[in-house]
């Protein structure tokens, strides 16, 4: 690459550097990318960056493919009801043992690229208040496997006004002082929700969400999304993932981008280019800095 176009792509960050400049983005930071280490730590570079630019980032982590490990490898067996894991009592201290181990992993990596990380769960303050997850009519007791009730970002605030980069662990605690796994997208999106986020990425295994057509769609309204959702466009995996995307844009969060971790810096590329790596989902409400101006570059 020549240097006229490292540096047309350099100013073409800009805009969106000093657009999101002092904004609050929740990243859900999970899938294969975690397992691959150069992968996770361009993610903890990149986290890196847009603090040190000023943006305020904050990663929830997922950690399910060590947790099943770590859990095969101690010899539990490994059971699931409609895609959620019972966590019974000897399955939660692996949970928990996996999940700390990775949110260090994350905090030495975003250190060393220079951001100043602070890894966190909800025993902390006790800032993520947890219930359990409700079991179906005809499904076992879930043990513990969490849901949230509230989120007291006091704690989360704090990091943020002294330049800290929270790294979150998705451990909640019960009012009993019982703690509880939660699903990674689902206390990302809650977060975000509850900061009133003008971001919140979900990186996961695919490129993002496909339309009528088949094809990726760069950008959805709220409306739109709904629609795929009653119609069965929105399928299999997707369903859950753009169903709390879609609660999340109508609860305050700007935009929710459905990116594919395993593209080697998709974080940067989805907030800080027009075009962009996968799906931004964005509030009917506008103007909307991001969509619309990618809509306009994407059209020229």
């Amino acid at each position: 690459m020549d240097a006229a176009r490292k540096a047309r792509i350099l100013s073409e960050a800009l805009p969106y550097i000093r657009a999101f400049h002092g904004k609050t983005l929740v990243i859900r930071f999970g899938g294969a990318a975690m397992a691959d280490a150069a992968l996770k730590d361009a993610f903890a570079r990149d986290v890196a960056l847009l603090r040190l630019v000023g943006m305020k980032p904050i990663v929830v982590h997922g950690g399910g493919w060590r947790i099943e490990a770590l859990m095969r490898k101690m010899g539990l067996d490994v059971r699931r009801h409609r895609g959620h894991r019972v966590t019974d009592e000897r399955a939660l201290t692996v949970v928990e043992m996996a999940l700390a181990e990775l949110n260090q992993e994350l905090v030495s990596l975003v250190n060393r690229h220079g951001g100043r990380a602070v890894g966190i769960d909800g025993q902390d303050g006790r800032f993520i208040h947890a219930r359990p997850l409700a079991a179906t009519a005809d499904g076992p007791d879930l043990g513990y496997l969490g849901d949230v009730e509230d989120i007291d970002t006091g704690i989360v605030d704090l990091l943020l006004t002294r330049g800290f980069v929270p790294v979150v662990m998705p451990i909640g605690v019960a009012a009993d002082g019982t703690s509880y796994h939660i699903n990674s997208d689902l206390l990302a999106g809650r977060l975000a929700r509850a900061l009133r986020a003008e971001k919140l990425v979900l990186m996961t295994n695919i490129e993002g969400v496909h339309g009528r057509d088949g094809k990726l769609a760069w950008i959805l309204t709220a409306t739109e999304a709904e629609a795929l959702l009653r119609d069965g466009v929105v399928r299999d995996g997707m369903v859950p993932r753009v169903a709390a995307a879609l609660d999340a844009v109508r609860r305050g969060v700007r935009s929710v981008h459905i990116i594919d971790g395993g593209v080697p810096s998709a974080l940067l590329l989805e907030v800080l280019t027009a075009e962009g790596v996968g799906t931004a989902l964005r509030s009917d409400a506008g103007p909307h800095f991001f969509a619309d101006s990618r809509a306009y570059l994407l059209a020229q």
